[in-house]
């Protein structure tokens, strides 16, 4: 288990660098549950993701040696973005793997760096795998975009502002794909609030998480094509994520790709939020169950704002 003083740490490692994030309410969502519902807006932080608290705190923990030999890393986009970012600011060297069907705005925002990109594999678990194996062939630091854990403390300390600035939150949704981001924010969230409930959200296009939960194991599982591109993918076997999400996590919701098209819709309806599809599907839970919100303070992380222009304008038109 990774500890609570790691996303201290982390926060105090990566605060020079990062935006802290505004906790909006939304109160549309807030009147349909009856409840407080306020939006961690990750979509506003540097390269709208959530990503670059992670690669920061991985990269500026690297030894002088790592940093000179350089890192590599395996991305569905918003990862390799952050790495490029982090990677240009502190002069190391990096390589990025990611899948060929990668989204072309999120193509063309890695491009603008003085990074290596090669696209391989037709999916995020061929580019993890290509990318593993080239790490050791080259000598290259991994950085894995959830498996590892000073990504997943850097990661965490959105827990840590989320507490600090909303105490009485009772509910924390957070989109879940690899488990780093999740992870992090349960173990801050819990260790400040015991009580607090913690749920992890995957489409069924790719439940790879929810499966493995349900086995007990990590295990591989038939993904179909998503939305959520940045939550896509299978988990790393023997990622540190899983048995700290067993432990901590209250619950893992399944939800469908057209919950996750008509949450774009509406948070940009409603609140003139622009979110990716991994990122919207933190309110779908709301959506879909909003008795169970009725009189809570939910907080639900809105993970990133990369969504292509034209897919972005196709799913808001299908709901009008």
């Amino acid at each position: 288990m990774i500890e609570y003083q790691a996303i201290i740490l982390a926060q105090r490692t990566i605060n020079p660098y990062i935006k802290q994030t505004a906790l909006y309410q939304s109160q549309y969502l807030s009147k349909l549950c009856n409840g407080g519902v306020f939006l961690k807006l990750e979509n506003q932080q540097i390269t709208n993701s959530f990503k670059i608290r992670g690669a920061y705190n991985k990269l500026l923990n690297l030894t002088p040696e790592e940093k000179q030999k350089g890192v590599i890393t395996a991305s569905s986009g918003n990862h390799a973005q952050a790495v490029a970012v982090v990677a240009t600011q502190l002069n190391i060297p990096a390589k990025i793997i990611v899948p060929i069907n990668t989204p072309i705005n999120k193509l063309e925002k890695i491009r603008q760096f003085p990074i290596t990109l090669e696209l391989f594999g037709n999916n995020y678990d061929e580019s993890e795998n290509y990318a593993l194996m080239q790490a050791k062939k080259l000598d290259l630091t991994y950085v894995s975009a959830y498996n590892d854990k000073f990504i997943i403390a850097g990661q965490g300390t959105i827990g840590l502002e989320i507490l600090f600035n909303l105490p009485s939150i009772t509910d924390i949704l957070v989109p879940l794909g690899g488990g780093g981001l999740l992870a992090g924010i349960a173990i801050a969230a819990k260790n400040i609030s015991p009580k607090i409930k913690i749920y992890g959200i995957q489409t069924e296009a790719c439940p790879a998480f929810y499966e493995s939960l349900k086995a007990g194991k990590i295990v591989d599982v038939k993904m179909k094509d998503s939305i959520a591109d940045g939550m896509y993918g299978g988990i790393e076997k023997g990622s540190i994520t899983f048995d700290i999400i067993k432990e901590l996590v209250d619950e893992v919701f399944v939800v469908k790709e057209k919950a996750i098209r008509k949450s774009i819709a509406l948070l940009w309806s409603e609140d003139n939020i622009v979110a990716e599809g991994a990122a919207a599907s933190a309110i779908t839970p709301i959506l879909e169950n909003k008795k169970s919100f009725k009189n809570r303070t939910v907080v639900s992380v809105i993970t990133g704002g990369n969504i292509d222009s034209t897919l972005f304008d196709k799913v808001i038109q299908e709901f009008r």
